[in-house]
């Protein structure tokens, strides 16, 4: 299910969420056919490695039926029109040094628990320019990235 938090930010910006629970990449087709059947402005795809290797699929699927899509970074790198989330390589080499210290001797509870601190925003403005839409130069100057 989505989370409460895009449920709460979705009802104060008066929008109707329509979440579509896939358990499978062997789903997408019978879930984007669903889609197909409802009154849908754009797709908000959750940060899960099932999306991430299926973003070719879904940014297909946004540019077939014209629907602005964000996601992953992965996603607007395949043609979704805007992507937002932490760098998981970086991620996993960070990993590699907590593995490094387990393997000297530290206990795994002795190690502190981290977050990401580092997020990027990717825009495809070849997507944005295919489905009509104008990126504000405020949200282009805060993209860490923009695909041409």
């Amino acid at each position: 299910m989505y989370s409460k938090r895009l449920g709460v930010t979705a009802d104060a910006l008066r929008l109707e969420l329509q979440p579509i629970v896939v358990g499978a990449a062997v789903e997408f087709e019978s879930a984007f056919s669903a889609l197909g059947d409802r009154k849908i402005d754009g797709l908000v795809i959750s940060d899960h490695g099932q999306f991430q290797a299926n973003a070719k699929a879904i940014a297909a699927f946004a540019a077939n039926h014209r629907l602005p899509s964000i996601g992953t970074l992965q996603l607007a790198e395949q043609g979704g029109l805007m992507g937002y989330g932490v760098n998981f390589p970086d991620l996993f080499r960070r990993a590699a040094v907590f593995v490094d210290k387990i393997l000297k001797g530290t206990k795994a509870g002795d190690i502190p628990i981290e977050q990401a601190t580092k997020f990027k925003l990717v825009l495809n403005l070849k997507t944005a320019g295919a489905l009509g839409l104008d990126m504000p130069s405020t949200l282009l100057a805060t993209a860490d990235e923009v695909i041409e």
